[in-house]
């Protein structure tokens, strides 16, 4: 006859997300009290991260294999090169779970918070223009 409580039910309807400080719904934050946007934020600067370690582990791996392994180029070439893609991709996917999974441990606060007062940083130059005009 126990009831588990679902962890929303202790908050309040409202909350104040914890990295960009703009209060919601308690439905729309997770566990860790981050909203969609902050969580998309999140993924998409992993996935960045995460193509960059990609490329660098690429390219790592190439100069490896042409400098110490010194392959026969009449060899198969293509085997090389989808050596090289792959490390790429599943080199890609893990560093951008690992930066995505540092992220939200770490959980710093107040990170994606716009200070009152100054234009979201997606605002085209017209918008700041006509803020300063005013």
């Amino acid at each position: 006859m126990s009831s588990e409580v679902d962890w929303r039910e202790r908050f309040p309807e409202d909350v104040t997300c914890v990295r960009c400080l703009q209060v919601k719904s308690v439905q729309e934050l997770d566990r860790l009290l981050w909203c969609e946007e902050c969580l998309a934020k999140a993924r998409r600067r992993a996935a960045l991260r995460g193509w960059m370690a990609g490329v660098a582990l690429a390219i790592v791996l190439g100069l490896y294999i042409w400098l110490v392994i010194q392959p026969d180029l009449s060899l198969i070439p293509t085997a090389w090169i989808a050596t090289l893609a792959v490390a790429l991709y599943l080199g890609g996917r893990v560093a951008r779970e690992l930066f995505y999974g540092y992220e939200r441990l770490a959980n710093r606060r107040a990170v994606e918070a716009v200070p009152p007062g100054t234009a979201p940083p997606e605002q085209s130059e017209e918008g700041r223009r006509d803020t300063r005009d005013k």
